[in-house]
């Protein structure tokens, strides 16, 4: 079996395809991953010996400006990315069985999966972006009134118009050129109606939060064995378990001075502290050798050797600290680290900071409810409850899906 996978986003909408991609090889098919041509994602796909095509701009030239991306861009990038993904996919998928799409609303992948004549799955790594009675986009799930119900169906129907308005031009342009019909939602048809959600039930349940008929495979996680540095082993070694600091490739959205407020919270605190690097550019704040900065290192391994982990709730972020049993503490800024700030708060592995800006009060109010043996313990608790074999369970369904033989699948 053949099976392209497709993506535009940040590392954690290319790392999960490439776990996926590594589950279908081990099957005996051969995939391929459509990923923005950055550097790192091109580095970490040829680690796992997947081959990648560059699918439209680099991420990083869209969002590591100086100032957020506005709503100017997105109605210049919506239309490049529908382009692109006409011109790469439709090349790419000849040949294939499958089209898997995820990441920043592929519109597109679908219409090219239908021209071809192939299998489509649309993927997602939340709940945030599914419409559903029961929670409005980015917003926590939880018990609400009749008119709450109301009023979200009217917020999701708003969503659906500026998807619309975003791609409904382009794509259907793109789909006349090669003979397809006007496409009316775009959002509707993107998603299908049975969207698979490559997230850990544990952290993200997804019963009767959606109307839709999600397939829940697990988180799709791929395996990291590299060693940590020699200088990274010297200072975890060299007195107790450190804090994390890590806002990944969030760079113009990163709190403003979180390098300066986490040191100083983490100090307050008695702790050491790890600052990764990242897309916004973390730096120490003075010459005290209880700062160690890092760049690209195995999450999977570090997160269990430190004392917490403060990062902004991405989704790959938040289930590598969980899977490692590591405190966290979530600053969410956008789209759907605000759910996953209060999924760690009620599973009681760590804190929700309140609000997008923190303080040094803030940060080590947050960090004090982390700390405590009793957050500790639940983090080892909930740890155990991780599952592990989401890519493979997705890569057998598609097996199924498309027809192919392949082993049985163990849900």
């Amino acid at each position: 079996m053949r099976v392209l996978l497709s993506t535009w986003g940040s590392r954690g909408d290319v790392e999960p395809l490439a776990g996926l991609a590594v589950g279908l090889r081990e099957l005996g098919a051969q995939v391929r991953v459509c990923a923005p041509p950055d550097e790192e994602f091109a580095a970490l796909l040829a680690r796992v010996g997947v081959p990648m095509v560059p699918l439209g701009p680099t991420v990083r030239s869209v969002v590591a400006g100086t100032k957020p991306p506005t709503a100017q861009d997105a109605f210049r990038l919506a239309p490049e990315l529908v382009a692109a993904r006409f011109d790469t996919l439709t090349t790419t998928a000849e040949g294939c069985d499958a089209l898997v799409a995820t990441g920043l609303m592929p519109a597109g992948a679908r219409d090219v999966a239908e021209k071809l004549g192939i299998r489509y799955v649309y993927a997602c790594f939340h709940l945030a972006g599914l419409p559903s009675r029961h929670f409005s986009p980015g917003a926590r799930p939880g018990r609400q009134s009749p008119q709450d119900e109301t009023d979200n169906r009217v917020l999701w129907e708003q969503d659906a118009q500026r998807v619309d308005a975003l791609y409904g031009e382009a794509l259907n342009s793109h789909r006349a050129a090669i003979g397809l019909p006007p496409m009316g939602s775009v959002r509707d048809y993107v998603f299908t109606d049975r969207p698979w959600l490559a997230a850990d039930p544990t952290l993200c349940p997804s019963q009767g939060m959606t109307d839709l008929d999600i397939v829940q495979t697990g988180a799709w996680i791929l395996p990291d064995d590299r060693p940590l540095p020699e200088a990274l082993e010297a200072f975890l070694d060299a007195s107790e378990p450190p804090v994390y600091v890590g806002f990944g490739s969030m760079a113009a959205h990163a709190p403003k001075d979180i390098a300066r407020i986490a040191v100083e919270a983490s100090r307050a605190h008695g702790r050491r502290v790890l600052l990764a690097r990242g897309w916004a550019g973390l730096a120490p704040i003075d010459e005290g050798d209880d700062c160690f900065v890092l760049g690209e290192v195995n999450q999977q391994a570090l997160f269990r050797r430190v004392a917490a982990v403060v990062h902004h709730g991405g989704a790959g972020t938040t289930t590598t600290a969980a899977r490692a049993g590591a405190p966290q503490v979530v600053v969410p800024r956008i789209a759907d680290q605000p759910y996953w700030a209060a999924r760690v708060a009620e599973l009681g592995i760590g804190a929700a900071h309140h609000g997008p800006t923190p303080t040094f009060d803030s940060l080590s109010a947050a960090l004090a409810t982390a700390l405590t043996s009793r957050t500790r313990a639940r983090a080892r608790a909930v740890a155990g409850a991780i599952r592990t074999d989401g890519a493979t369970v997705a890569a057998k369904l598609l097996f199924e899906t498309v027809g192919q033989e392949r082993p049985p699948v163990s849900a």
